[in-house]
């Protein structure tokens, strides 16, 4: 019992964990380095803290509000998931991308896996 409590913290998502303003996304769009593929766009910006800070983005080209929710559901499952594997003191935000509403949770969780090897936030890259 007590293990798969800890397993369930493990893998949240805390509030101070996320972008929640516009101006904290306008700031890693600004200043942070973009890293794309065919599903994803991510943005890294180093920032002065010991947490990593995450946010999600689905534009309205991508569809109705279903459609993206579902986008952006699919992204937060994907670095739910993987973010003890990222290491810490970045902003990143992940937009998603028109070939990203045929794909499911394994193509994103590739794509974003590619992406994160690619901007060297994986923690094994240090």
């Amino acid at each position: 019992m007590n293990r798969m409590i800890t397993m369930v913290k493990r893998f949240k998502l805390p509030k101070c964990g996320r972008l929640c303003q516009n101006k904290s996304f306008q700031a890693v769009y600004r200043s942070g380095r973009s890293y794309a593929n065919k599903y994803l766009v991510i943005y890294v910006l180093p920032n002065q803290s010991a947490c990593r800070r995450v946010g999600f983005a689905a534009g309205k080209r991508l569809g109705t509000a279903v459609v993206r929710n579902r986008l952006k559901r699919l992204m937060r499952e994907t670095y739910r998931l993987h973010q003890a594997e990222l290491i810490n003191g970045v902003d990143l935000v992940l937009v998603g991308r028109q070939p990203l509403i045929n794909a499911g949770l394994e193509r994103v969780r590739k794509a974003f896996l590619e992406l994160a090897a690619k901007a060297k936030i994986m923690a094994g890259q240090l």
